[in-house]
């Protein structure tokens, strides 16, 4: 009996270390994000806004051979046409590829921002899939979803509702 009652003290007290080591790791990292300067709302949407320049204009140059190919008309397919269903490729993909690749996409380089992962981990294509391509699309399809963003600019390490789920914000670089 005494050595099943040792046994669970012994399997307690690894539990109860464990989970110390995990808050201490978990406040080692709240510590060291705080070192950096949050990006607030407007810093983030100009850069967006740059960022729809960019887009827009390499949708111009793409879309503007399929329109000299097809004489001006949109190429149906279906409900869709090709022209918007490249242009949200390239939309998409922008985005994703860019903050995948260097942390930032040219609006937020203008702007001298990046997204971090709160753990300070390399970012994963699960967390910029989840944060670019799933959230972004359900902001275009139900466009009132978009006032979300406004989350930003009332939370104090400036996350948006997809930065909360995906373990992101967006800070400043030095």
């Amino acid at each position: 009996m005494t050595d099943v009652s040792n046994q669970n003290n012994e399997l307690s007290d690894e539990i109860i270390a464990d989970n110390q080591q995990e808050d201490d790791r978990q406040q080692e990292t709240k510590q060291s994000i705080t070192s950096y300067r949050f990006a607030g709302f407007w810093m983030r949407f100009w850069a967006f806004l740059v960022d729809l320049v960019v887009v827009s204009s390499i949708n111009g140059i793409i879309l503007s051979t399929i329109y000299v190919i097809n004489d001006g008309k949109p190429i149906n397919l279906g409900m869709w046409t090709l022209q918007g269903i490249l242009s949200g490729i390239v939309f998409y993909l922008y985005f994703l590829l860019m903050t995948k690749k260097l942390g930032q996409t040219l609006g937020k380089m203008l702007f001298g921002i990046k997204v971090v992962r709160l753990d300070l981990q390399p970012l994963s294509w699960q967390d910029l899939i989840f944060r670019e391509v799933v959230v972004r699309f359900c902001y275009k399809v139900f466009g009132f979803l978009q006032l979300l963003y406004l989350v930003v600019a009332f939370n104090p390490e400036k996350q948006g509702i997809h930065d909360m789920i995906s373990d992101t914000t967006v800070v400043h670089v030095d």
